[in-house]
């Protein structure tokens, strides 16, 4: 770890940002850049380090370029693009994506990253703005046993869980595994709901009792208020779930892997984006439920 002193981040959504801070806070020299450059402004002024024009430019002199932006197009202007940060690496260097992609886009930039000398790990991560503001995602990894080691402790510092899971590409097939349970869950949670509320249950009174039994899931604890309340403003986007399961379904069917639940639910949250929820968190499966009364 002695050897990364200065880290480049690329990309500050409502991941990137708090994340980047974790590392800014831990004492590393931190070079920014982000597409709406007020954004990174923003960021240098609440957390200190330097913004950059370009993905280049924020690479330049930086032992380690974390990365996380939107889908494969993105990652691939910020990487290999003319204006990339593969463009101002060097031999040595670290590089990180914690982009949800797909697993072909891993390869190919684990390929391109061993042409110049540079070590690489797909690095998707999991447990939403909440985690990355707390420090507590859990990311799975893709890359080399050695490159893995070096970097854990510094992942550490925005992650309750950092776990190798195989060679490249490796982390995001993780991570397909990931939205494909988390979107069975969260269906089954919705639908549970309705039926309760048709019922003339008291919700919040059912799920005390359930989740204390073999129903219980992460999704139910922190998601079944807001549910109840009608409330779709706590999370992961359905615009972005349904780039994830894409990715998912398309991988699925290179794999001869069937996934009937996840393409069902997939189009379930179609119907929610008709209904202008593209930016509702995922948990508004329920609201698509209520508007069909």
């Amino acid at each position: 770890m002695a050897t990364i002193q200065t880290v480049a981040f690329i990309g500050l959504g409502v991941m990137g940002y708090p994340m980047a801070g974790h590392l800014a806070q831990q004492g590393l020299t931190t070079r920014v850049y982000n597409r709406t450059s007020s954004k990174a402004d923003a960021w240098v002024s609440e957390y200190g380090g330097s913004a950059h024009a370009t993905p280049r430019e924020a690479a330049e002199g930086a032992d380690l370029v974390l990365v996380c932006v939107g889908n494969d197009d993105d990652v691939r202007q910020v990487t290999t693009g003319e204006n990339g940060v593969l463009h101002g690496m060097t031999s040595g260097s670290f590089l990180v994506d914690h982009t949800t992609a797909s697993a072909d886009l891993a390869l190919e930039l684990d390929a391109a990253c061993r042409q110049q000398g540079i070590a690489f790990l797909d690095a998707p991560v999991s447990g939403g703005q909440q985690g990355a503001e707390n420090g507590a995602l859990t990311i799975m990894c893709g890359g080399q046993q050695a490159h893995f080691d070096t970097l854990e402790p510094l992942l550490a510092h925005y992650a309750r869980a950092v776990t190798l899971m195989g060679s490249a590409s490796s982390g995001q097939l993780t991570k397909m595994v990931n939205q494909i349970c988390i979107v069975g869950l969260v269906q089954g949670l919705a639908e549970g709901l309705h039926f309760a509320e048709q019922a003339g249950l008291d919700q919040q009174r059912v799920i005390d009792v359930v989740s204390k039994g073999a129903a219980g899931s992460w999704q139910m604890e922190n998601r079944h208020k807001t549910m109840i309340a009608d409330e779709y403003e706590h999370g992961f986007a359905v615009d972005w779930m349904r780039k994830d399961l894409a990715i998912c379904l398309a991988q699925a069917r290179h794999f001869d892997a069937t996934l009937p639940v996840t393409a069902l639910v997939d189009q379930f949250y179609a119907d929610v984006q008709r209904l202008g929820g593209g930016r509702w968190d995922t948990s508004s499966l329920l609201k698509r439920l209520r508007k069909a009364q």
